[in-house]
């Protein structure tokens, strides 16, 4: 049962109240209970205390499970059993990845001739928190060696005859840790918060792809490729985009791709987007972190060297010359708002850095009003065609 649906979410409601009626019958101790009528003897013996304490016991366990139901549901923290126990894991080998060609290089990777489409099979939404009018992708990563589920969405203009010679530029969506690739479509209300805008020309129509970050149970990859451990920076800026490419009518520019994210997926969005400037044009980043240690669960925060190197700060400093990146940080004090700053004065033209001061918890209550003026600002970047 899905751990964010609503039958799940009814079945622990159903618990509770089941046993608050039991504990209330126990409690009030009269007429027939358990199918034989007891004396008042009877009723007072130590069973009866046990019977009570452990009903009691269980109250407070369907109470409690209740509302974690809730908070997972309204926050899609886990989306199964899997991520949920720390048993998931969706990586199937860790190859070492062949050189980064570009974004409209991977398919000539081994050869001088292209590689051939690999057409991918899409399915709905596995979460019944995601608008049906996503579409669900099961990814075999080619270069990474990491299986996942993908959600794409395109814009309303996709479908639209006017536009069928045309190509669209996308953001790639990444949920923090622990997280659940449904979050954007769901908690974020992404869609419908862009969908209206993108009609009305005051928004880019974007393709969007929310891909799975969540890739090894209870330990956050910090979105970088780990050697004998994990390629995650490879499965999300080269074997998502390359579906992506393959499968719809995207841009393969990277002045027409960027990323978005919130928490640690702030983090990967805004590292990503530095590292590869030759795949990413912009990067929107909701309460991220530069150093890697602001997830200490994070792999890269237990390794001194890819803790340095995977820091957004490092990668401007070292870069050859300044990427040509576009930079939305938003944060409040104590909680982004200094690294974002950081990052600004650490720029060089041509990157760009804009801060934005916020104010609220490090929660998605936070950052789901803050999508709109982040994509309206994107859109100033990579502009409609």
């Amino acid at each position: 049962m899905n751990l964010t649906g609503t039958p799940f979410l009814i079945l622990t409601i159903v618990l509770f109240v089941v046993c608050t009626v039991l504990a209330m019958a126990q409690w009030g101790g009269g007429g027939v209970l358990f199918g034989r009528v007891r004396t008042a003897e009877q009723r007072r013996g130590p069973l009866r205390a046990l019977r009570y304490l452990t009903t009691i016991l269980l109250c407070e366990l369907a109470a409690v499970t209740m509302v974690l139901v809730l908070i997972n549901k309204e926050n899609l923290n886990y989306e199964n059993w899997g991520d949920l126990l720390g048993s998931s894991n969706h990586v199937r080998a860790v190859p070492v990845p062949p050189k980064d060609s570009g974004l409209a290089g991977d398919r000539a990777a081994a050869s001088a001739s292209p590689a051939p489409k690999v057409p991918q099979s899409f399915h709905a939404p596995d979460s019944d928190a995601v608008p049906r009018s996503v579409k669900q992708a099961d990814l075999k990563g080619r270069l990474s060696g990491i299986d996942g589920e993908v959600l794409v969405w395109t814009p309303p203009q996709y479908d639209d005859p006017a536009y069928k010679d045309r190509t669209f530029p996308v953001v790639e969506l990444l949920a923090g840790y622990p997280g659940a690739s449904s979050t954007w479509f769901g908690t974020m209300e992404a869609t419908k918060h862009l969908e209206p805008l993108m009609k009305s020309g005051q928004v880019t129509p974007f393709i969007l792809v929310s891909p799975r970050v969540n890739l090894l149970g209870t330990i956050d990859t910090g979105c970088t490729d780990t050697p004998g451990k994990v390629n995650a920076e490879t499965w999300l800026s080269r074997d998502v985009p390359q579906m992506i490419v393959d499968n719809f009518r995207a841009d393969t520019t990277p002045d027409r791709w960027a990323l978005a994210g919130f928490s640690a997926g702030a983090h990967c969005a805004t590292r990503l987007a530095l590292a590869h400037p030759n795949r990413y044009r912009a990067a929107i980043s909701m309460s991220g972190y530069n150093d890697p240690i602001g997830e200490s669960n994070s792999l890269t925060a237990k390794d001194s060297g890819l803790r340095e190197t995977s820091n957004p700060l490092y990668l401007l400093a070292h870069a050859p010359t300044p990427p040509n990146v576009a930079l939305y940080e938003t944060g409040k004090k104590g909680d982004g708002l200094e690294d974002a700053v950081a990052l600004q004065h650490a720029a060089k033209s041509p990157t760009t850095v804009t801060p934005v001061e916020t104010t609220g918890p490090h929660l998605t209550a936070t950052w789901n009003p803050l999508v709109v003026p982040a994509f309206k600002w994107l859109t100033g970047v990579i502009t409609p065609r």
